[in-house]
């Protein structure tokens, strides 16, 4: 029984491990991100959230757009 339940720790830490985001990676796609949105509004501050559920974590990116910048179709 011993040995389930370490695996079953060495599992959760091994999983916890992946989800975990460092701070510079972080930086890095809330840039990424930021560079979207921009290239189709213009917008305050884009703010990005992660919240670990049981199969994974979701990531939230929100903004408040200014303008929509619409494209013209060329034919």
């Amino acid at each position: 029984m011993k040995s389930k339940t370490t695996k079953e720790r060495l599992d959760r830490l091994i999983t916890e491990d992946r989800e975990e985001i460092n701070d510079q990676t972080r930086a890095a796609v809330l840039l990424e991100f930021t560079h979207v949105a921009r290239e189709y509004f213009d917008t305050d501050n884009v703010e990005m959230n992660f919240k670990r559920g049981k199969s994974g974590t979701d990531v939230s990116v929100s903004f408040r757009a200014t303008r929509v910048k619409n494209f013209t179709v060329l034919k």
